[in-house]
């Protein structure tokens, strides 16, 4: 009868296993962790080369910071243009060929008074820097969103 108190009396806690340690890691986690560092290896580098590819438009948007009338600001786009596009299409185009290039090049469209400072505007009189306000702000727009021209696999010799 002194068979269930003896019994009672022969339990113990529980043994808990020890804990998993977090070191050394498994195996799969070591290759998770490459495939993470190759990614940011290549994000690194795709960012450098988008930035060292977009230095012209940061000089060329520093430049146009301290132009001072329509003549410079026009200057400054076809300088800005030739380093995409080739230099035969750019010296092509004069007048309503080139504002109508420039238009297609950007997203946004051409308002009509830059398209007229761009093409008798320049030839004329000095303007006063409110005259040219709306042609910096559009080749400020120009210079951060065009895109590179589509150029013939095989341009015409002439």
């Amino acid at each position: 009868m002194n068979d269930s108190a003896t019994s009672l009396d022969r339990l113990h806690d529980l043994v808990l296993p020890p804990t998993v340690p977090w070191w050394p890691l498994a195996t799969g986690w070591y290759v998770v962790i490459g495939l993470v560092l190759v990614l940011l290896l290549f994000l690194a580098y795709r960012t450098w080369k988008s930035w060292k590819a977009n230095a012209y438009r940061r000089a060329a948007l520093r430049q146009l910071a301290k132009a001072k009338d329509a003549i410079e600001i026009a200057e400054l786009l076809r300088c800005t243009a030739l380093v995409n596009a080739p230099r035969q299409m750019i010296a092509e185009r004069t007048d309503m060929a080139w504002t109508d290039w420039l238009n297609t090049q950007c997203p946004e469209a051409m308002p009509d008074a830059v398209r007229t400072q761009l093409t008798a505007g320049v030839y004329g009189r000095r303007t006063e820097e409110s005259d040219v306000r709306v042609l910096r702000e559009y080749a400020a727009r120009w210079i951060k969103g065009h895109h590179q021209p589509l150029v013939p696999e095989h341009p015409s010799p002439c």
